[in-house]
């Protein structure tokens, strides 16, 4: 299987055969389910029309069964009211009846106790025991007829029924006697007053009615089933159940709703069909009442029987489906194949060239299609590719050459900076703390801070444009920040020295915001002066806020301007963070910019140094911007002058 898919992979004659195959396996089984969906609807609407043709034939054919046993007993009781004053001769009735409808299994008629004098029993019973009919008297002592129910059931009734099933038993000094399972249909006898004298009940076998009811099979494995109006089963094939069993007897044991739910529709007479199981099959039951008798009748067909010949249709449709998918498959294997191995040919000519062989000759090709015009354009790529290298080889030492001389510049730039503050390792009264990183190898940011005549001296800053440009306008300012705050120069006149000599013979307009700043460490008090830069962060008791500054040009754009300075006092125990543009307009993937409410809410937090206060926004700047490419420098500084104990 691992051989098989690696040349899969391997071979594109293979993968197009495949996609093929795929693409119309698609499309037959697209068809088959298609058809399969109709074909089923159409052999559910057959087995529906069916089932209720053979219910229907099923209930008149049973219909006219109980018709005749009703007609019998219309019949014996006319004879009956006519010899009321000759009771030898209901015995003759009770058998000529029972001779005469083959569907008959017993036939009784029992009357009133001493209804006859000299009789205190009187019931006329015909019945078969084997193959003999026998008729007898059968009331006694011991069988006490006219206390059971198919002759109760008449006399409390006043009008014929049917009775619910039932087992009639005899005893007699030379045998036991125990009948088949069976119903009843009872009439009523009654004097010329109205008075209540007697019965007559028709005895029909409950499994003679269901032997002549088992022929009745639309599908192999279908059955009738007849229930009485307590659910009781009538006609079943499985004899068991005639006795002991009703439809609600299965949901005892293992509840089944669905059967329930049938059960209570055929006892209210409905009809129609459900879905059902059965006896542990799904099952359709179609089922319709016999309204005379207060029974229903049912036809259960396996939903397998009935979707048996679909399902093998849809089998070998399948199967046949499968192997003209595969037959498809190696057909086209073959044909693409042939057909696409001039490629193969070209590829394996392909991998010798990519291993360095440039030299190589490729096969010619003079074949007019697609693949021919590919063998020719290879060739020519070929005599490109060799001029190609010997221009990436000088083109990748001439690079090589300039990346070394960006790492040195990026080292002399960030040496130009200090990145700690080691000259004042035992001084308690300052924690300045500053980072910067370029957005490229080099960088137009710059800071820088000392120490000059009792004055902490400092200033932050952005060259407009970026790489090496920027980087040397931005060491230049630097050196000249350092140059003038050495002569102790107030951060005005700094500010108006580093712009005359900047903005002189300034062809490129070039340009650097700064802030300037000169703290006194007696006094805490601080001279600065604001060059177009981002106003710094006070991160006072109150809250973290912007320095409000007086608006100054940038450095380095007119000659000779004026920059106002300004004074703050108060300074001691309020830190200061000074940054570039790089952080508040740092740009995530949705170039959303970290902005200024996000600067203030990091600077919120409560103050635990510079050092921790330069991490922390860097962090979060790092959270924001995430997967983005930086798109400008980023330098921050944090300094804060202690309080002086009292």
């Amino acid at each position: 299987m691992r051989k098989l898919l690696t040349r899969l992979r391997r071979s594109f004659s293979a993968r197009l055969s495949l996609w093929v195959v795929l693409f119309a396996a698609l499309v037959f089984l697209s068809a088959l389910s298609y058809s399969s969906l109709a074909g089923r609807r159409s052999v559910k609407e057959e087995a529906i029309l069916t089932a209720t043709q053979v219910l229907e034939n099923t209930s008149l054919r049973l219909s006219h069964i109980l018709e005749g046993v009703q007609t019998s007993a219309d019949n014996l009781e006319w004879l009956v009211y006519r010899h009321l004053d000759e009771p030898e001769l209901m015995m003759d009735y009770s058998r000529s009846t029972v001779q005469s409808n083959p569907f008959l299994n017993g036939c009784s008629i029992s009357f009133e106790p001493d209804y006859f004098k000299g009789h205190h029993y009187y019931s006329a019973y015909s019945g078969y025991v084997g193959d003999v009919l026998r008729t007898e008297q059968e009331g006694d002592d011991d069988y006490q007829y006219f206390y059971l129910g198919w002759y109760q059931l008449p006399k409390l009734l006043g009008q014929p029924c049917w009775t619910e099933p039932y087992n009639d038993w005899e005893q007699d000094d030379t045998v036991d006697r125990q009948t088949q399972m069976q119903v009843s249909y009872c009439k009523p006898l009654t004097d010329a007053e109205g008075t209540f004298i007697g019965a007559i009940s028709l005895d029909i076998s409950l499994q003679w009615l269901s032997e002549t009811l088992s022929s009745v099979k639309p599908y192999p494995n279908a059955f009738c089933m007849l229930i009485s109006r307590g659910g009781s089963y009538l006609v079943h094939p499985d004899a068991e159940r005639l006795f002991y069993s009703t439809i609600f007897t299965d949901g005892l044991v293992t509840p089944n709703p669905e059967l329930d739910g049938l059960g209570r529709a055929m006892q209210d007479l409905s009809e129609g069909y459900r879905i059902v199981d059965v006896h542990g099959s799904r099952s359709y039951v179609f089922f319709m009442p016999l309204k005379t008798t207060g029974w229903s009748l049912g036809i259960v067909c396996p939903v397998r029987d009935i979707f048996s010949g679909f399902n093998r249709l849809r089998q070998i449709s399948l199967l046949l489906i499968l192997l003209g998918l595969l037959l498809m498959f190696v057909v086209c294997f073959r044909v693409i194949g042939h057909a696409v191995k001039p490629l193969s040919d070209l590829a394996v000519q392909a991998e010798v060239i990519a291993s360095g062989h440039f030299d190589t000759a490729l096969p010619e090709s003079t074949r007019p299609d697609e693949i021919g015009v590919l063998s020719r354009s290879f060739g020519h790529m070929q005599d490109s590719l060799v001029s190609y290298m010997d221009e990436l080889t000088r083109t990748t030492a001439e690079r090589a050459q300039i990346e070394g001389e960006l790492k040195i510049a990026r080292n002399i730039q960030m040496g130009m900076v200090p990145r700690t503050f080691p000259p004042f390792p035992d001084r308690e009264d300052i924690d300045l703390y500053a980072s910067m990183t370029p957005a490229r190898d080099v960088g137009g940011d710059l800071y820088d801070y000392f120490i000059q005549g009792g004055k902490l001296y400092f200033c932050i800053g952005d060259v407009s444009g970026k790489g090496i440009p920027a980087s040397l306008f931005m060491a230049v300012a630097c050196n000249l920040f350092r140059v003038m705050g050495k002569r102790e120069l107030p951060p005005v006149e700094i500010a108006h020295e580093i712009n005359d000599i900047l903005s002189e013979g300034n062809e490129q307009l070039m340009f650097v915001t700064m802030f300037i700043g000169a703290i006194d460490l007696q006094t805490g008090e601080m001279d600065f002066c604001n060059c177009g830069h981002n106003p710094p962060v006070l991160l006072g008791p109150d809250g973290p806020r912007f320095l409000d500054c007086k608006p100054n040009t940038s450095i380095g754009i007119f000659s000779g301007w004026t920059f106002e300075g300004e004074h703050l006092s108060g300074l001691p125990g309020t830190p200061l963070f000074l940054y570039t543009d790089g952080l508040n307009e740092a740009e995530n993937l949705r170039q959303e910019q970290f902005g200024n409410d996000r600067l203030l809410a990091v600077l919120s937090d409560p103050y635990e140094g510079a050092e921790a206060t330069i991490r922390r926004m860097h962090a979060a700047v790092s959270r924001h911007v995430g997967e983005a490419e930086a798109s400008d420098d980023l330098t921050m500084l944090c300094v804060e002058i202690k309080k002086k104990e009292a």
